[in-house]
């Protein structure tokens, strides 16, 4: 009976040790053990994906392209590059596509209006065509 007691806190401690052993290998790991359950038993497969969800495992920065030095911030790019020529280019650069985005937009603006104009004034023609030859003088235009 003694023995009884000694081995549950043991068994009990198990999936922690399990946890702290998969956390070592990162995302990777996680997912490496979901796929193996998976293959070799899909409730437990099932089992760790709702796990990983409830504790947010998946977030892992390695895994999305976010370097060691970027973590603090949360970005996925440092906001200097430590070479001033370099950032002055990106910004020069960046600045001509955000110019570039906005005229575009406003060309598809005014494509988009003149399409409607002209929607509208077939319709407006063919409403005309319609109605008998008396009535259309009455059509407001």
């Amino acid at each position: 009976m003694n023995q009884t007691a000694s081995f549950a806190p043991a068994l009990l401690s198990l999936p922690r040790q399990a946890r702290d052993w998969l956390d070592g290998y990162g995302n990777r790991g996680w997912i490496a053990a979901m796929v193996l359950g998976f293959i070799f038993f899909w409730p437990l497969g099932l089992g760790l994906v709702g796990y990983m969800t409830l504790t947010n495992r998946w977030k892992d920065t390695e895994m999305f392209g976010m370097s060691r030095r970027c973590k603090a911030t949360r970005t996925p790019f440092p906001g200097t590059s430590g070479n001033a020529a370099f950032d002055a280019y990106k910004a020069e650069t960046l600045k001509r596509l955000e110019d570039e985005q906005a005229a575009f937009e406003g060309f598809l603006k005014r494509l988009r209006d003149a399409k409607d104009k002209q929607e509208f004034d077939a319709f407006m023609d063919d409403r005309a065509r319609r109605v008998p030859s008396g009535a259309a003088e009455d059509l407001p235009r």
